[in-house]
């Protein structure tokens, strides 16, 4: 409620040079915030945090060794668990908290990076005049509102369209989405509105035109989830949370009260992942905030305890940025089979997503080819047919295990709802399931006040409506230019890192190696692509990053963006890992296949290798047949049936192109299905094959080869850079 009377009267405005820059919807955010219009200070009663930096995970580790007994152990380094760390130490309760790989590496980092408070729910609700729908939809726009406000730098609004073929939807729709700012109330970040045809198709020009009528365009928020959660980790820790990633619990303690006789869980046994060191965590109180894995826990206390999540997978593509406007995003509110899709743009790419189907729960989910093809076919029927919807435009594909608190006798996944809840065993292990990303601090609050109360502990009541994450406090918009100004960075460059670090953005900056170069004077690139720099691997081992797979993924999000970029830079990651942290070249070696198996199996790339195989057909027309030999043997002069890197070094150094050797090595290796060293005939024609069925795009080797026939008499330097690198 205090909340709700701090943000009352919220309204937005955005426009001149800068709103430009940073996209109207994100300088609007932040004019509502310099204007106080929705200024939250539930936090202003919290002290500064006790740390200026978070202390090292060497550090943590004593402390929660050398800790006699904690108020609060939680189990689990997702949003909600780290909420719960976040919500309990600034109450000034003793906290812990122990992940058993790394921060967000399960759920928290594979959503749809919306902070939303659900329109299909509010459509339930209101259809089946379900309360507890409404409910969670009212709470979910209430976070929304707050965790826009306390991580500006990770966060901001965006538009998302709702486009319209039948006249009869146009006002049903525009019922719905009023209702939704309706119910948001002063929460609203801004009021949804109707377009016409031809305003709808200005704003996304690569929509289907035919049969549209017009579009409804309502607002909600967007953010960087990883990132988000490894702030909310970060926070926690700074504030005095006992916080370690890689910390297995193998085991809960329990012991005897001597007042009531009952058995309660007085904490954990805990094994360091990375050295295989065991030791005991005591606590006071323990919380099981491990979302699809909440059930294994549980049974740690009771092995007979009922299962109470139903796990439900959910894929998601990354494309081409080219696919959406930079500032809209899209709805399909009713796809083939009845689910909802969302189509956006993300960190200058394209998101889509997403599935929902029952699922097995593993750490390691790896998304199928049939998710893949039904959102790649939603898309297409939304998007104009000049567009080529191509399966090898796929960047990168993920799936996200989502904990659905459900009757276990339930099959539909799909009418589950989200709401959360605590349940306590009678041992008093404290259980936090379901829920949303959106509504995690709302979750966690709830979490600790039952432990309070089960457990009699001292506390006041929550203090982190309004509480800065890290990098949020002095945060401004126009942050990057100073960084350019003061060190010398790319303007891109400087703008990711505002963007992701907020205001220790700086602090990156001073990591920054000089390039060698008039500009940029500092900030050498992992990858020429991306924004991202040699310097935030030095400091994501600061963020606790203790892997390759953390930087790629979580640090970073190139493993999000485009797997093929991410393999790229993974030599450079390593090596750059290892000094700072004394690997051995045999540590080296095992962190660089780690990570190429996490690649390959859980962010798409295997799915690439098998739209271009040893096995693949070929389906070109004979006249088709006879141009691509002809290329071919531009570079076979030899007629071998096969080229090598000298043959293609022979055609480049003939118009006077001059290439590094590594550079052609990996443009071979691409097609080299047999991995023989060689590219066959047959290998390059099976790669032609799969370009004109859209199944591979943005191939080096084929891209090299047509520029170097049509420009083999103009010496004309040929481009080799991935034309986006799909899968």
């Amino acid at each position: 409620m205090a909340f709700q009377k701090a943000v009352k009267g919220t309204i937005l405005v955005g426009g001149g040079a800068l709103a430009t820059v940073l996209g109207l919807s994100q300088f609007a955010h932040y004019r509502r915030k310099q204007m106080n219009l929705a200024y939250v200070k539930a936090a202003d009663y919290i002290s500064e945090p006790v740390n200026r930096e978070p202390p090292s995970r060497e550090a943590q580790l004593l402390t929660l060794q050398n800790t006699s007994e904690f108020d609060i152990l939680v189990i689990g380094g997702g949003a909600t668990g780290s909420g719960c760390a976040l919500d309990a130490v600034t109450r000034g309760l003793k906290t812990a908290l122990v992940e058993r790989d790394d921060f967000s590496s399960g759920t928290s980092s594979r959503s749809t990076k919306l902070i939303h408070g659900g329109v299909r729910y509010l459509q339930k609700a209101i259809m089946k005049l379900d309360i507890e729908q409404y409910r969670m939809v009212k709470e979910a726009l209430h976070e929304r509102a707050n965790l826009l406000e306390i991580a500006p730098h990770l966060s901001a609004p965006l538009p998302i369209m709702l486009p319209v073929y039948k006249w009869w939807q146009l006002p049903y729709y525009w019922v719905g989405i009023k209702l939704y700012d309706l119910v948001a109330g002063s929460n609203c970040l801004k009021s949804s509105y109707v377009l016409s045809k031809s305003r709808a198709l200005e704003h996304f020009p690569m929509l289907q035109k035919d049969k549209l009528v017009g579009a409804i365009v309502y607002y909600d928020g967007q953010h960087n989830d990883a990132r988000m959660n490894l702030a909310i980790a970060l926070t926690a820790a700074r504030y005095g949370a006992a916080t370690a990633n890689y910390m297995e619990v193998v085991s809960l303690l329990k012991k005897t009260d001597p007042q009531t006789g009952k058995v309660r869980v007085s904490g954990a046994r805990c094994k360091d992942v990375l050295t295989g060191q065991e030791f005991d965590v005591r606590a006071k109180c323990v919380i099981n905030a491990t979302g699809p894995f909440t059930d294994s826990v549980r049974k740690m206390d009771d092995k007979d305890a009922a299962a109470i999540c139903q796990p439900s997978a959910g894929v998601h593509i990354v494309m081409p940025g080219y696919y959406s406007p930079e500032s809209m995003g899209l709805l399909d509110p009713a796809t083939s089979d009845g689910r909802v899709i969302f189509f956006l743009p993300w960190q200058k790419m394209t998101i889509a997503g997403t599935t929902d189907t029952p699922t097995d729960v593993t750490p390691h989910p790896i998304p199928s080819e049939e998710d893949i093809n039904f959102i790649l076919n939603e898309v297409r029927n939304y998007l104009s047919c000049d567009v080529e919807v191509r399966r090898g435009d796929v960047l990168a594909a993920w799936s996200g295990i989502r904990p659905l608190v459900t009757d276990p006798k339930s099959a539909d996944t799909q009418s589950i709802s989200r709401n959360h809840v605590v349940d306590i065993s009678e041992s008093g292990l404290i259980t936090i399931a379901g829920g949303k990303w959106t509504t995690y601090r709302s979750m966690a609050e709830d979490t600790i006040n039952a432990a309070i109360k089960t457990h009699n502990l001292k506390a006041g009541p929550s203090r982190t409506v309004g509480l800065f994450l890290q990098g949020g406090k002095d945060w401004s918009p126009t942050l990057y230019i100073r960084l350019v100004q003061d060190y010398g960075l790319e303007s891109e460059v400087a703008q990711h890192l505002a963007a992701t670090y907020g205001d220790k953005a700086f602090e990156v900056a001073k990591m920054a190696s000089v390039t060698g170069k008039r500009w940029p004077i500092v900030g050498v690139r992992l990858v020429s692509e991306f924004p991202y720099i040699e310097a935030e691997v030095k400091y994501g081992i600061k963020e606790y990053a203790c892997t390759a797979v953390d930087m790629i993924s979580r640090r970073t999000r190139l493993a999000f963006l485009n797997v093929q970029a991410a393999e790229e830079a993974l030599p450079r990651i390593v090596e750059l890992m290892g000094r700072e942290l004394n690997w051995d070249d045999h540590k080296k070696q095992e962190q660089l296949e780690t990570a190429k198996k996490f690649l390959y199996y859980e962010m798409g790339y295997k799915s690439r290798s098998e739209q271009l195989t040893d096995r693949s057909e070929i389906s070109l027309l004979p006249s088709d047949i006879d141009r691509y030999k002809k290329r071919f043997h531009k570079f076979d002069a030899d007629k071998k049936g096969f080229i090598t890197i000298v043959d293609v070094q022979r055609v480049l150094e003939s118009i006077n192109v001059q290439m590094d050797e590594n550079t052609l090595h990996e443009i071979l290796n691409e097609v080299d299905l047999n991995k023989n060293g060689q590219v066959e005939l047959n290998e390059f024609l099976q790669l032609m094959s799969a370009i004109q069925k859209g199944r591979v795009s943005g191939s080096r080797l084929a891209i090299l080869m047509k520029t170097a026939e049509e420009n083999l008499d103009r010496r004309v330097p040929i481009p080799v850079d991935r034309s986006c690198g799909g899968l």
